[in-house]
């Protein structure tokens, strides 16, 4: 009987999951495989099974494109993940049908392609005693254990470019344009499109900050003679004295919607200094489109090296990124919330910029430490 690979695209979409499947695709004829993909998602494991054979000639040209051949959901019966690190067990009955499905397609492996809460269901096969490698997806950048997730450059590009044409139509009418970009409970999106698209001021999940200090800033740059601001919001800051902003109510066995902060925050700095402002809401077009040349290298690189876990037999791992190499780190330790650290080489240089956080920090960006 042939050896067989399942591979699965789980979660919300982001550009270069197709470049995974590719990967896995060639590495694994490579290693003389067969390889079976499972639409929509881990739905497609059970009732009804649901796959389509995966091979050299029909994954042509999906290198450079966006979405996933595969199909993807991140709601369901599947749905493992509540919030930041909860995790719920999954219907025994539902894990019956899975194990049945390996079984019965007799898979040597299954690469689980997603982020913390696609893990986290891949990480109860792995319990199962299921042969489950992980591969990690996500443009918030937010699983602990690998240095970057492909998808986010992609996410920070499509973020920078809205803010390389902000700045000129805000530069014409004196402006302040506020920038509203994905990210969940974690910076990272905010954090490298500000730098990377020139922005004035950063607000972050991770950094307390008050529309005092955001006022601040831009007087601040009044009195330097500049009449625009680009203010950058990531999805998940904190609201002073409210809170995340969220779309709907927090139901169990569902993530909480955020978005609406970058209308607020618009608001308030227009009733405050009585200067005109604009808001713009990225929403899924960080998730759309091509992915950029890093995420197609990266995303190319875990697809093989999944294949290569999958035939040493170490299950139970998730690929990583250790700049330079692509390593593996169990899927339990990998799967933990990675925010953006205050005292992080991106946050100094942003503060030796002059970009706020609107926190009001004085301090030095750079501090000094004596050698020992």
């Amino acid at each position: 009987m042939s050896k067989r690979i399942g591979v699965l695209t789980a979660g919300g979409d982001c550009p270069g999951l197709n470049a995974v499947i590719r990967s896995v695709v060639k590495c694994a004829e490579t290693h003389g495989y067969e390889v079976v993909g499972f639409l929509r998602g881990y739905e497609g494991l059970v009732d009804p099974v649901s796959y389509v054979s995966l091979n050299s000639n029909n994954t042509t040209g999906i290198l450079s494109t966006g979405g996933t051949i595969l199909g993807s959901t991140n709601k369901g019966r599947f749905a493992a993940a509540t919030g930041i690190n909860d995790r719920l067990d999954l219907d025994p009955v539902l894990l019956a049908g899975v194990k049945a499905t390996f079984e019965q397609l007799n898979l040597s492996g299954l690469i689980c392609i997603g982020g913390d809460g696609s893990l986290a269901v891949a990480q109860q096969f792995h319990e199962l005693g299921l042969p489950v490698v992980g591969v990690p997806k996500t443009i918030d950048n937010d699983l602990s254990s690998t240095a970057f997730t492909f998808g986010f450059f992609s996410a920070v590009f499509c973020a920078t470019d809205a803010l390389d044409r902000l700045h000129t139509t805000a530069a014409s009418h004196e402006r302040v344009m506020v920038l509203e970009v994905m990210g969940r409970h974690a910076g990272w999106i905010a954090l490298y499109a500000g730098i990377a698209g020139g922005g004035d001021v950063i607000l972050i999940p991770e950094i307390p900050w008050t529309f005092d200090a955001v006022c601040d800033a831009i007087i601040a740059r009044e009195h330097k003679g500049k009449k625009f601001t680009l203010i950058v919001v990531a999805e998940g800051a904190l609201l002073p004295d409210v809170g995340m902003v969220t779309q709907d109510k927090s139901e169990s066995q569902k993530q909480v919607r955020l978005g609406g902060i970058g209308a607020y925050v618009g608001r308030e700095v227009e009733r405050r200094l009585g200067k005109e402002t604009r808001t713009v809401v990225l929403g899924h077009l960080q998730r759309g489109g091509n992915p950029t040349t890093f995420d197609r290298v990266l995303a190319t690189q875990f697809g093989a090296h999944a294949v290569r876990l999958i035939v040493e037999q170490k299950f139970g791992q998730m690929v990583t990124y250790n700049p330079p190499n692509v390593e593996s780190a169990a899927i339990i330790d990998a799967i933990h919330l990675s925010t953006v650290k205050l005292q992080s080489s991106a946050v100094q240089a942003a503060r030796a910029l002059g970009i706020s956080f609107g926190d009001g920090s004085k301090e030095p960006p750079f501090k000094y430490v004596e050698p020992v």
